[in-house]
């Protein structure tokens, strides 16, 4: 990883990601810090980077390095952090039956994978899943759910759900920029974590692998 990334891509990149992934737009914006949910499950998720090989701490902070550039690597590890607990509570719905099924869902999926073992490369097609499962959800299906109904038939439908789920399932309808941010954030927060140091032994598979093709 050159010096550039480590310095100023990855630590500029996490924290535009905090920054975005907390801004709730509208007539009055709001920033939404990370719940305390939030910040176990992004503890966990840090904790499959590492176990996975998509992240090699030891690449960014080691006693042979300088006191800068271990300055440079913690700071990467910090914003790495804050941004994964940060892009759940994001993607997590608000209340009800659907945060519920969220949480449950969302951390039985990783610490299954925590306790498997997957590789880089898995992990990465795992969280491209997840959040999208997520994003779909919060900013599309709940979104239209919980939208006032213009026709009879999607009243019907909200009375349907509300029935089904004892009420539960409607949220805060959010401002119609805030799916497009959370897209965004969701799509940038992928690449950084796609562009972290990975350990030793998963180059030296994926060398394996474009020889073998």
């Amino acid at each position: 990883m050159t010096a550039l990334r480590e310095a100023i891509v990855l630590p500029l990149l996490f924290l535009s990601i905090v920054l975005a992934a907390s801004v709730r737009p509208g007539a009055q914006a709001t920033v939404v810090a990370p719940s305390l949910g939030s910040l176990v499950a992004g503890m966990v998720l840090f904790a499959l980077l590492v176990r996975s090989g998509a992240l090699d701490p030891h690449r960014l902070m080691h006693p042979a390095r300088s006191a800068l550039a271990n300055l440079n690597g913690l700071t990467v590890l910090v914003t790495a952090f804050v941004a994964s607990a940060q892009m759940i509570t994001m993607l997590v719905p608000e209340s009800g039956v659907p945060a519920l099924i969220a949480w449950v869902v969302l951390v039985s999926l990783l610490v299954q994978a925590l306790a498997i073992g997957p590789d880089r490369t898995r992990v990465l097609r795992g969280l491209l899943v997840t959040f999208g499962a997520a994003f779909t959800l919060k900013f599309i299906i709940l979104t239209t759910l919980s939208a006032p109904a213009d026709g009879r038939m999607a009243r019907a439908l909200q009375l349907l759900f509300e029935g089904l789920t004892l009420g539960g399932v409607t949220q805060r309808t959010p401002h119609p920029a805030e799916g497009y941010l959370a897209f965004v954030t969701t799509v940038a927060y992928l690449v950084g974590v796609a562009l972290l140091p990975p350990a030793a032994w998963q180059m030296v598979r994926t060398s394996r692998r474009e020889l073998t093709v």
